[in-house]
């Protein structure tokens, strides 16, 4: 075999359309833009979402919804989580840094303890929030729920 008789298979390539050099070519003159009109002009660029002097869909749809800038946003923690790290880490106390320090929540983050799953280990734990049913099945068992700031 040799590599300077390499080429691609018939068919498989075509010449590039060469615009703009000559009327021999078959693409001189408007060099296939057409006669005026933006178009033709160089430096023309089509804004986006035009749709040739049509509506624009993101104008022809209603304005929908609202996005509240002073939401909070909490990362949820579930109790079964909290039992089973308790379980398996003899864990009993539960602050901020108890949640960084498993990486179940950033330093920063908000957390919430939610209600899913069953307690059996006396839990104290120190969050942002909680929810109702998580607060009872806390205290239920004897543990503490504390929010902090």
């Amino acid at each position: 075999m040799n590599l300077s008789s390499l080429k691609p298979a018939e068919g498989s390539t075509k010449k590039r359309k060469r615009i703009g050099r000559g009327q021999g070519s078959g693409h001189g003159g408007t060099s296939t833009r057409g006669h005026k009109g933006a178009q033709s002009r160089s430096g023309y660029s089509r804004k986006m979402g035009f749709e040739g002097g049509q509506m624009p869909l993101q104008r022809r749809l209603p304005k929908v919804g609202f996005k509240n800038p002073f939401r909070v946003e909490y990362v949820g923690i579930n109790l079964d989580t909290l039992q089973a790290l308790s379980e398996k880490h003899n864990v009993t106390d539960f602050t901020m840094d108890t949640f960084k320090q498993f990486h179940l929540a950033s330093k920063k983050a908000k957390i919430k303890i939610l209600g899913r799953g069953k307690l059996t280990n006396k839990l104290n734990i120190t969050c942002h929030a909680f929810t109702d049913a998580a607060k009872t099945i806390i205290e239920s068992v004897g543990g503490t729920a504390n929010v902090t700031k």
